[in-house]
């Protein structure tokens, strides 16, 4: 009897070492695949060798409108089917609380409440994903019981801030009737938290802004003593000027928290031009050195950068044209996308590639419109500046 204990002591021993050993078996997190280009918005979700699946919450910003005036930003973080974030009209800046739901279907639907609780409309989209993983939703929104709608669009800003830093857009709205201008011009910020790291980013993009809107309103100035004169020189003339516009906005290409890339649009009628003039702007803010960023300054000292560029420029643009039958011609993408430094004024840091955007005109003619290449970093990986910028996507 006595042995028949032993060895049942024996066995439980041995059982209970067998389940220990399997609990302090290393668990072991392996990130899944990108979700594909028409998947629901689903969390990034991580797998444990355990069978043992865990959603981590994602938070998205993004910015559009509702109706073709009304602009906004919206922040939203998905936990499971689960939606809440809030959003502000630029104009406005107050931030509306949301919740809501995205079913399977991709179908998003958001309820809007008042700061005191107060459901005060309705978003109804759907959400898709692009092969870059950035989210757009287009819908319509309503008031509570209304059936009156209006659509509305959003796309994803590539925003990844690890703290509370948000990027918000400032506006600038100003008229005269006197010169007959108009201004709708915005701009980024970055606010929240007490970082102060940004501020330097902040006053380079207002500066941009800023110094467009003092050459227009300059512009204006002249243009409002020519018509004077004329009037004056010929008092039976009727001027047809329709009066002079400035129109800026911009996108956020990519915003971490050792750098940020801005691209401006530039919309600009001066009275009696045949047509508006588009132009393009950029930001490149290197926040760890706290500078606007060069294009030299992402290659290595002496790289013939610009020899590589051009000719990828140039192979892709005619790439371009000839599959959208574009009104650009071989003479003109030779001399506007040529190893110049003026002909890469405008060059934008995304996760992908670096973004060249060539002007109305540059490349082309006007009719054509602005145009644009990417450049996967594979192809800059020989010229990369192995302290600089890009290191961190050159793979």
């Amino acid at each position: 009897m006595r042995q028949l204990a032993v060895n049942k002591k024996i066995l439980a021993c041995v059982l209970l070492a067998i389940v220990l050993s399997g609990c302090r078996r290393q668990v072991t997190v392996t990130q899944s695949s990108p979700n594909s280009a028409t998947s629901a918005p689903t969390p990034q979700q991580y797998h444990l060798d355990a069978g043992v699946t865990l959603a981590v919450p994602q938070t998205k910003y993004f910015k559009g409108s509702i109706g073709t005036r009304l602009g906004l930003q919206m922040k939203l973080t998905r936990d499971g089917e689960k939606v809440a974030g809030n959003y502000s009209y630029q104009k406005v800046g107050t931030k509306i609380d949301l919740k809501g739901t995205v079913d399977k279907d991709n179908n998003l639907t958001l309820e809007e409440f008042d700061s005191g609780g107060k459901q005060t409309g309705l978003f109804k989209g759907t959400w898709t994903t692009d092969s870059e993983g950035l989210a757009s939703v287009v819908g319509n929104w309503s008031k509570p019981n209304d059936e009156k709608k209006t659509a509305f669009s959003l796309h994803e800003e590539p925003i990844e801030f690890s703290g509370p830093v948000e990027l918000t857009a400032k506006q600038v709205k100003e008229t005269n009737k006197k010169l007959r201008y108009r201004i709708d011009a915005e701009y980024p910020q970055a606010t929240g938290g007490l970082d102060t790291r940004f501020d330097k980013f902040n006053q380079e993009a207002r500066g941009v802004v800023v110094k467009r809107i003092v050459d227009f309103k300059k512009q204006t100035v002249e243009i409002a003593a020519d018509e004077a004169a004329q009037a004056s020189a010929t008092p039976e003339a009727e001027s047809d000027a329709t009066g002079n516009s400035l129109d800026i906005g911009y996108d956020v290409t990519l915003a971490k928290d050792d750098l940020i890339s801005v691209k401006f649009d530039v919309g600009s009628y001066s009275a009696g031009a045949a047509h508006p003039n588009t132009v393009s702007a950029v930001l490149n803010y290197d926040v760890k050195t706290g500078k606007v960023l060069r294009l030299s300054d992402l290659f290595m000292p002496g790289a013939k950068y610009l020899q590589t560029i051009s000719a990828y420029c140039i192979k892709d643009l005619k790439r371009q044209s000839k599959a959208n039958n574009s009104l650009l011609d071989d003479e003109s993408i030779q001399r506007g996308a040529g190893p110049d430094s003026e002909n890469y004024q405008s060059w934008n840091i995304t996760k992908k590639g670096l973004e060249i955007t060539f002007d109305a005109y540059q490349v082309g003619a006007y009719a054509a419109g602005p145009q644009q290449v990417v450049i996967p970093y594979s192809a800059l990986k020989e010229l990369v500046r192995l302290d600089g910028p890009l290191t961190q996507f050159v793979k």
